[in-house]
């Protein structure tokens, strides 16, 4: 068994990429810490997975945007959504003053 750890250690101030880390593969699950800086979608690129997923934004902003939606969803910290498997999605913006933080769970997800 593995001692407490804390989702806000270390986390980058600025990145290039978006920072994806796994924090638990269990079975039918993976929970992941992302953190963003500024990052979106690249333009006419949709998510489309084949897994449900569960976000809350700990830290940041950010903007979601579902296909057939007029408008990207606000997401500030403590929102969540619930993103059922193949609902098309994108990030249209995160913030770009201070690290956006998110917990991911992928539903069904299969290990590694």
């Amino acid at each position: 068994m593995l001692g407490a750890r804390n989702l806000f250690a270390n986390v980058p101030e600025r990145l290039i990429d978006e920072e994806i880390t796994i924090l638990a593969e269990l079975p039918g699950a993976r929970i992941e810490r992302i953190v963003s800086t500024g990052q979106a979608s690249q333009p006419g690129f949709w998510y489309d997975q084949e897994q449900a997923e569960w976000v809350v934004l700990l830290g940041g902003s950010a903007g979601l945007l579902f296909e057939g939606e007029a408008a990207p969803r606000i997401l500030r910290p403590g929102d969540y959504v619930e993103i059922p498997a193949h609902a098309r999605h994108r990030i249209e913006w995160t913030d770009a003053n201070e690290p956006t933080v998110w917990l991911a769970v992928h539903v069904g997800a299969k290990a590694g």
